[in-house]
């Protein structure tokens, strides 16, 4: 399915992240604001010191506010645990599509002070019952070597309910390993053959 333009788009940053230049998430929001798309990507509050709380009200007014054609998120790290959490009992917002990249597992978090309260761990359902996404296309991409995700896919494809790729040598997916540009990700997005699909 090729995403209609002008179509709606969320992205959201992780931890320590103040949305740089060099990032493939301001790369991929300036590209889908080329093709039309309507495109937010706020600085979400205090990024060096995250509060779950504001960082889920930010998240979620911000969504409020998409309307045009097929609607997608795209999180990153912290972001990514935040939308695991809102899908395991906060408020459950749904959209058409999503993209959880490099979540981080909650055993790492939880030895960072200021990200530990966004750990997410699978719940007992979540073993029987993969955990919904919110979106009837769910994708969750992780980079072999983070050191923040070690088990990569295979730590997380049991409990959701989305497709998982593990992208070779990509760790936690940032400028640091390669991902300013990031064309794979803009053809996803776009609807189009990506991730092996």
């Amino acid at each position: 399915m090729v995403v209609p333009v002008p179509s709606s788009f969320l992205i959201l940053h992780g931890y320590e992240n103040h949305r740089p230049a060099g990032h493939w998430q301001r790369w991929l929001s300036l590209e889908l604001t080329a093709r039309g798309h309507d495109v937010r990507y706020p600085q979400l509050p205090d990024a060096d010191h995250p509060d779950l709380e504001l960082w889920r009200t930010a998240a979620l007014a911000n969504l409020a506010t998409l309307t045009e054609g097929t609607i997608t998120v795209i999180a990153h790290s912290a972001s990514a645990m935040l939308w695991l959490r809102e899908q395991s009992g906060g408020s459950r917002p749904r959209v058409d599509r999503v993209v959880l990249v490099s979540p981080p597992e909650a055993s790492i978090v939880g030895e960072i002070a200021a990200v530990r309260e966004f750990a997410w761990t699978p719940s007992e359902q979540d073993h029987e019952t993969p955990l919904d996404l919110g979106a009837s296309d769910a994708l969750v991409v992780f980079g072999t070597g983070d050191d923040f995700a070690p088990h990569g896919a295979a730590g997380i494809a049991p409990f959701v309910a989305a497709r998982t790729v593990d992208l070779e040598g990509a760790g936690h997916i940032t400028p640091a390993t390669g991902f300013g540009p990031w064309p794979e990700m803009l053809a996803w997005c776009e609807g189009l053959p990506a991730f092996g699909a």
